[in-house]
C-alpha cells in the first residue's frame, strides 16, 4: 500500500478488471486493488454516471483509511495467520504460541537491533542490512513479497532460535530499490492530503497499543507501512482534502468486494464493512490469501470472471473449499 519502515512495498494502483451487464467496456466498468480501490470507491461516489460495474481487491476504504487504521489491519492479517497455523496440527506442535514468540522477538530486536550481511534472495553482490523491531513487524504486514505466508511461523521460531538468516535475506531483497519502481511522491501525496490529518502521532501509538500491546512504544509509534509519516507531511506540505476525501461510498450500482484473511496491509474484514454501504455489492472473503487476492487464488479469479458476466450474481461457490496452504514445518 505505501512504503514500509526499513525498505519499501507495493503501493496500490489502479488496474483493470471489468464486469457490467453485458460486453466488458473499459471506459465504464472499473477494477482495483489496494489504493487503488480507495481511488475506485472515489471515483464512483464522484461520477457515478460513469460506472456500470466495480470490482475492488484488498480494500482501503475512503471514510476509514488513516495512519492508526494500519495497526488495525496489520492486527487482522498476523493474527489470521497465527490462528491458521493453530488449526494445522503439524504447525501446532511444532511453533507453539506463536504471538507470544512475535512479541518476544519484537521486543529483543528492538532493544538490541542484529546488523548482518547476507546476499539478496536472488543471489548477487550481499548487502547490509538491520533487524530491528519495527523491520520484523514490516517484513510480516509486507504480505508475502518478502516472507511467504507460509514460511512466517518456521521464520519466528528460527528467529528466536538465533538464526536471523531467513528474515535477512527477505530483508535484503529491498536494499536496492529500482528507481521509479515506486510512486513515492504520489504515495506521500495521498497519506499526508487524505490520511494523515485528523490523527495525531498519540493516535497511532493508541491504535498500536490495542493492537499489539506486547510492543515497545518505538514500535508501536509508527505505523505500518507509513513510518514517521506526520514529520514527513509536515516538510511534504499538502493540502487537507479529508473534508472531500473521508466519505464513504453509497451506491448501487453492482460491485464485486474480494479481501484475503492473511491480508496484513488491509485487513479482511474492511471488505464487508465497505460493502454496508454498497447494497448491490458481493463480499467475498478468501481464506488464507495475502494482499491482492485475485492473481493468487484461481477461485478469487473465477469468482471474478463470472461476476463480469453475471454482477448482479457472481458464483461465490468456491470459496467454501478454499483452505490455506499447509506452512512450511522445518526439521
Amino acid at each position: 500500500m505505501a512504503v514500509s519502515r526499513h525498505g519499501r512495498d507495493t503501493a496500490g494502483r489502479e488496474v483493470a478488471s471489468g464486469g457490467g451487464a453485458g460486453p466488458y467496456h473499459p471506459r465504464r466498468d472499473r477494477g482495483a486493488y489496494s489504493y487503488g480501490t480507495d481511488l475506485g470507491l472515489t471515483y464512483l461516489r464522484r461520477h457515478p454516471e460513469g460506472v456500470r460495474s466495480l470490482a475492488i481487491d484488498s480494500v482501503v476504504p475512503p471514510q476509514t483509511v488513516s495512519l492508526p487504521w494500519a495497526w488495525d489491519s496489520a492486527q487482522e492479517g498476523i493474527n489470521a495467520i497465527f490462528a491458521a497455523c493453530e488449526a494445522q496440527p503439524a504447525c501446532r506442535s511444532r511453533y507453539p504460541d506463536l504471538s507470544r514468540t512475535l512479541t518476544e522477538q519484537v521486543r529483543r530486536l528492538e532493544a538490541n537491533p542484529l546488523t548482518l550481511t547476507v546476499p539478496p534472495p536472488g543471489g548477487g553482490t550481499p548487502v547490509e542490512v538491520v533487524l530491528d523491531g519495527g523491520t520484523l513487524v514490516n517484513l510480516l504486514v509486507a504480505n508475502g513479497r518478502l516472507v511467504p505466508s507460509a514460511d512466517v511461523p518456521a521464520a519466528l521460531h528460527e528467529l528466536a532460535a538465533g538464526n536471523p538468516e531467513r528474515l535477512a535475506r527477505a530483508q535484503a531483497a529491498g536494499a536496492t530499490p529500482a528507481v521509479g519502481e515506486f510512486a513515492h511522491g504520489l504515495t506521500h501525496s495521498v497519506a499526508c492530503a487524505e490520511w494523515a490529518p485528523g490523527h495525531s502521532k498519540r493516535d497511532v501509538l493508541r491504535a498500536g497499543r490495542r493492537a499489539f500491546p506486547g510492543f515497545p512504544d518505538s514500535v508501536l509509534a509508527h505505523a505500518p507501512q507509513l513510518p514517521f509519516e506526520h514529520d514527513l507531511c509536515r516538510v511534504w506540505n499538502v493540502p487537507d482534502r479529508t473534508p472531500v476525501q473521508r466519505i464513504a461510498t453509497h451506491s448501487k450500482v453492482p460491485a464485486l468486494i474480494v479481501t484475503g484473511t492473511f491480508d496484513a496491509k488491509t485487513g479482511a474484514s474492511w471488505g464487508p464493512f465497505t460493502g454496508r454501504t454498497l447494497p448491490r455489492s458481493t463480499a467475498v472473503v478468501v481464506p488464507g490469501i495475502t494482499h491482492w487476492v485475485v492473481p493468487q487464488e484461481p477461485c478469487a479469479a473465477s469468482v471474478q470472471l463470472s461476476f463480469l458476466t453475471r454482477p448482479t450474481a457472481p458464483d461465490t461457490g468456491c470459496v467454501a473449499g478454499v483452505v490455506p496452504k499447509p506452512f512450511t514445518i522445518i526439521p
